[in-house]
């Protein structure tokens, strides 16, 4: 009888192992994909060499956007009179924000602490969830606690600057 008794420990470890490789996975797959769907925005806030910098003055907001004048601030760039930025808590109408403008088009990104904050927020909401999956699936609470403590700082400053 032995044998029985050894080959469930081993099974018991083949599944054990399972979960924590198919749980581990899950939760770097939710950080890379937070960290994909930030740099998406952050690239164009963080890596302003060459880029065209200004401010726009939000005259009017729809429904998903705003729009207002461009005044560019650095060298090279060109004044327009109508650029869009995604409406958010973060944007008012009558207020002006520091912004870049992305490349080919006239869309802006709020730019400064600010901006770079803001564009790593879906990052932020991924540490989150990495954290249930890490505390739940992997058993590893304390590591569950660093996730979830750099998710909600990154959260918690990107909405107190803005």
């Amino acid at each position: 009888m032995p044998s029985a008794v050894s080959s469930s420990q081993g099974a018991v470890a083949v599944l054990r192992f399972g979960r924590l490789a198919a749980m581990g996975a899950v939760a770097v797959l939710i950080v890379v994909a937070g960290a994909w769907g930030s740099w998406g925005t952050a690239q164009y806030v963080m890596l302003t060499k060459g880029r065209e910098r200004g401010t726009i003055e939000v005259t009017r907001c729809g429904a998903d956007t705003c729009t207002g004048p461009f005044t560019p601030v650095s060298p090279g760039a060109r004044a327009r009179g109508n650029v869009v930025i995604d409406k958010s808590v973060a944007v008012k109408r009558g207020q002006t924000y520091a912004v870049i403008v992305k490349p080919g088009s006239d869309a802006v990104l709020r730019s400064g602490p600010a901006g770079v904050l803001y564009a790593w927020v879906p990052l932020g909401g991924a540490l989150l969830l990495a954290s249930v999956v890490v505390a739940g699936g992997l058993r590893a609470v304390r590591a569950a606690w660093v996730l979830a403590g750099a998710g909600v700082a990154l959260l918690t400053a990107a909405f107190a600057l803005l």
